[in-house]
C-alpha cells in the first residue's frame, strides 16, 4: 500500500506528464498552422524561396516535439520508479537523470508517430516546391 506522500508524488509526476503531452499537442497544431500558411503563400505567389524556407520551422517544431516526448518518457520512468515500494527515492524528488539515455531527443523525434507526422509535413513541402518550381 502506498502512503499519502507517495500518492501525492505520483500525482505531481502525472501532472508533468500530462503537461508534456499537451505541449506536444500544441506544437503539432502550431507546426500545421505555420506550415500551411507559409506553403499557401508560397504556392499562391509562386515564391519558391518561401517554400524552401518553410522547412526551417518544421524541423524546429519536429525537434521541439521530440524534446517534449523525451521529457515525457523521462517522467514516466520516474513515475515507474516512485510507484515501486522501497525504492529509496526522496519524497517529491523530480530527478529524472537515472532514466536518461544517449540520443534520447533524437530517438524520440524519430519515433514512428512523430516521424510520420512531420515526415508528412516535409513531404507536403516537397510537393509544394515541385509545384512552385
Amino acid at each position: 500500500m502506498l502512503d499519502e506522500a507517495r500518492i501525492r508524488h505520483l500525482e505531481l509526476i502525472q501532472t508533468i506528464v500530462t503537461r508534456m503531452g499537451n505541449n506536444s499537442f500544441l506544437i503539432k497544431g502550431w507546426s500545421l498552422t505555420v506550415t500551411g500558411a507559409l506553403l499557401a503563400y508560397a504556392v499562391g505567389n509562386d515564391e519558391s524561396g518561401i517554400a524552401l524556407v518553410s522547412l526551417v520551422p518544421v524541423l524546429a517544431f519536429w525537434l521541439l516535439d521530440g524534446y517534449f516526448l523525451y521529457q515525457e518518457r523521462l517522467f514516466r520512468r520516474l513515475y515507474d520508479r516512485v510507484r515501486k515500494p522501497d525504492v529509496g527515492i526522496e519524497p517529491f524528488a523530480m530527478d529524472v537523470a537515472p532514466g536518461r539515455e544517449e540520443a534520447g531527443v533524437l530517438k524520440a523525434a524519430l519515433s514512428p508517430t512523430i516521424a510520420s507526422f512531420y515526415g508528412g509535413l516535409v513531404l507536403a513541402q516537397v510537393f509544394a516546391l515541385l509545384f512552385v518550381l
